[in-house]
């Protein structure tokens, strides 16, 4: 049903072939047409063709048979034989049998024409389609948000990482100046020799070429040029060769033109003074970071903020900045320059009397401080041995040590000032104060002894400093009190560092009241059984000298800003111990140490001034354990009836020696050259007054 064989039985107007025949004129000829070889039913090439090619016969029996099954339709199409071979067609000799009436005339059969076939909904596949789309699409457009708006920064960090680089840019170190201003430490241009890994060709030939002029031995070169990679895992673009060349010199590096191989800016430390207060300075690493001394004390201020310039740059024989590209620079902002109190002359001799003094003393130690009295300034602070500030590695760690803050030692008779100065104060003596002294005195099991004995006769207590009489002081400080006389220890500065400004200032101790024995009775007050520092002993000597005011020892006078501001430095921290009287009967008893015949610090006697003083002999102490040897000291003032300076000398040798023999004579140089050095004038007075040492 439906197919081409059930539309070949049919006429072009709907009926068969043999209705049409029947419908036709009977004995009407075939109308003949020029192409009349052709048979009239335009189906039968068709026909002839879904036949297999068969022959007309079959086929015009199958015509002339009843069309049983197929409502009386009939095939009447005949084969097409080849042009020009066609027989006429045939005309029927018998008449055509009457059509019967009893049988109805044929019907054609009704047909419903094909249903076509269902095809699905297509609006059902377009929605579908659109919503996928559109979720796609949607997708993209969320990702594309979220790598703009949330994960830029991360990529586009990473992507600048790849292709910046960085530059730093150093900052000017601070100065350090003397008093006068002028340089004890600054800085100046030099340049800084690095390497860029990735772009070193021959590494061992690069270090070859450079190792002459840097100073540095190839195989450390080519260790620094060696690829490395960084915390972010990049490879590092930039190595330190060398620090604070100085100009020709990276002048040289450049012509060589060497691949991978740079010159910067940047700056070198020098001390123009060399050994000059060194041990006070101190010195800094290459990358300019203060190590020792005042240098590594006051490395924030002085060192300032280093900036950086970070720039987009290209690859390859491009590797420079890319005009347009990403560039950030961040100014380096300069560091503070500081003001000391020391004077750079006062210094320099001090320096030169200590080391002339302390040559012939193998393994020898010393220090020497200038105070003035007035303001607690420090204007020389020298150490020997020292060592040359501008070339540091080479020297002994020992003689960059300050000895002045470091040096711990049992200060000896020069403690006994303090004592005689408490006894003042608290009214058990007076400067006219005379008893019997003999010629020893036992404390707890312990007996002490002078080195002039009175033989128990009648002492003034100007004659017991003058010979430094053991058991006069202890007599005296028996009279006084344990308890009293720590009091003074402390009020005078002894047992805690005195803030100077130097870093790791020992604090020394002093003997707590639970700890004290029967013999401490007697070796506390001449100074033993006591941890001070030559710094500490010359404090509680300045309060003597300032009126019985404690004043701060201290370095810094001024710091200078970058933009040229002073700042004063922090207020020295002051404090009352003695009375002006006290303070002053105690200087006039101190004078005749070095005025009364064979008294133990004549040698520091200077002309046409009066001076004022105490010799001493202690012992070296390190973590508590006395050393070999002794510690000679002595410490003085000058003038005596108003003093301008305070003066310390301690000096260590291994073999021995008393403080009148070294200490004593280096004080009296050192002062007389600070006294000519600051123009003061002789003593109004003339000559100190007369003591009398046994008024009986």
């Amino acid at each position: 049903m439906g197919g081409i064989s059930g539309a070949r039985a049919y006429t072009p107007r709907g009926r068969t072939i043999r209705e049409e025949r029947d419908a036709a004129p009977r004995g009407a000829e075939q109308r003949r047409t020029p192409r009349s070889t052709r048979s009239g039913d335009p189906f039968r090439p068709a026909l002839q063709v879904l036949d297999g090619g068969r022959a007309g016969a079959s086929r015009a029996a199958r015509r002339d048979a009843p069309a049983a099954g197929r409502g009386g339709v009939v095939r009447t199409v005949a084969p097409r034989g080849p042009a020009g071979d066609e027989p006429p067609p045939r005309r029927r000799t018998t008449p055509r049998a009457p059509r019967r009436t009893d049988r109805p005339a044929a019907r054609r059969p009704s047909r419903k024409p094909p249903r076509p076939p269902k095809l699905a909904d297509p609006r059902l596949r377009l929605r579908l389609g659109t919503a996928l789309t559109l979720a796609l699409f949607a997708a993209i457009g969320i990702r594309l948000v979220f790598l703009q708006a949330v994960d830029t920064p991360a990529y586009a960090g990473g992507g600048v990482a790849d292709r910046t680089r960085t530059v730093e840019l150093p900052a000017p170190r601070g100065a350090i100046y003397d008093r006068t201003g002028a340089p004890l430490a600054h800085s100046v241009e030099a340049r800084y020799v690095f390497a860029d890994p990735t772009m070193i060709e021959d590494r061992a030939a690069t270090a070859k070429a450079l190792s002459p002029l840097l100073g540095v031995p190839v195989s450390k070169l080519t260790d620094l040029m060696a690829p490395r990679k960084l915390e972010n895992g990049n490879q590092s673009r930039f190595e330190y060769l060398a620090r604070g060349v100085e100009i020709p010199t990276a002048k040289q590096v450049l012509a060589l033109e060497l691949p991978g191989i740079g010159v910067h800016r940047d700056e070198r430390r020098e001390v123009p003074g060399g050994d000059l207060a060194a041990n006070l300075i101190g010195f800094t690493s290459d990358d300019m970071v203060g190590l020792e001394g005042l240098e590594a004390r006051y490395n924030q201020q002085l060192a300032g903020q280093d900036g950086k310039r970070v720039y987009e740059a290209g690859l390859g024989d491009l590797a420079a900045p890319i005009p347009g590209g990403y560039s950030k620079t961040t100014p380096a902002k300069p560091g503070s320059s500081m003001k000391l109190t020391i004077d750079r002359d006062l210094q320099f001799h001090t320096q030169q009397v200590l080391s002339t003094a302390m040559k012939p003393h193998k393994g020898s130690t010393a220090a020497a401080i200038i105070l003035d009295v007035p303001t607690g300034e420090v204007l020389t602070q020298a150490s020997n041995p020292t060592y040359d500030a501008a070339k540091p590695i080479p020297s002994d760690p020992v003689a960059r040590e300050d000895v002045a803050t470091s040096f711990v030692v049992d200060p000896g008779s020069v403690h006994k000032a303090i004592t005689y100065g408490a006894a003042l104060q608290e009214g058990v003596i007076t400067k006219d104060t005379a008893f019997p002294v003999a010629n020893s005195i036992k404390m707890g099991d312990t007996w002490f002894s002078d080195t002039h004995p009175a033989n128990g006769r009648e002492m003034s207590v100007s004659g017991m400093l003058a010979y430094s009489s053991n058991v006069g002081t202890i007599t005296i400080a028996d009279w006084l009190g344990r308890d009293r006389l720590i009091d003074y220890q402390k009020r005078f500065g002894l047992g805690q560092p005195t803030g100077e400004g130097m870093p790791g200032e020992a604090s020394g101790r002093l003997l707590p009241p639970d700890e004290w024995s029967g013999s401490s009775y007697g070796s506390v007050p001449i100074g033993h059984s006591v941890d001070a520092t030559p710094l500490q002993m010359a404090a509680a000597y300045n309060a003597i000298a300032n009126n019985g005011t404690y004043v701060q020892p201290h370095l810094v006078k001024e710091m200078i800003g970058p933009d040229g501001r002073t700042i004063p430095g922090p207020a020295p921290v002051t404090r009352s111990v003695l009375s002006p009287q006290n303070a002053a009967a105690l200087r006039t008893m101190l004078e005749a140490v070095t005025t009364v015949k064979d008294a133990t610090g004549t040698a520091a006697a200077i002309p046409g001034y009066r001076v004022a003083g105490k010799t001493g002999t202690g012992w070296r102490l390190v973590d508590g354990v006395k050393q070999r040897g002794e510690v000679a000291s002595f410490i003085g003032m000058a003038p005596a009836e108003k003093p301008r300076y305070v003066i310390a000398v301690f000096a260590y040798t291994p073999e021995g020696g008393g403080g009148g023999a070294i200490a004593a004579p280096a004080f009296r140089d050192i002062m007389e050259f600070t006294l000519r050095h600051d123009r003061v004038p002789p003593s109004a007075g003339g000559s100190a007054p007369k003591f009398v040492v046994y008024p009986r």
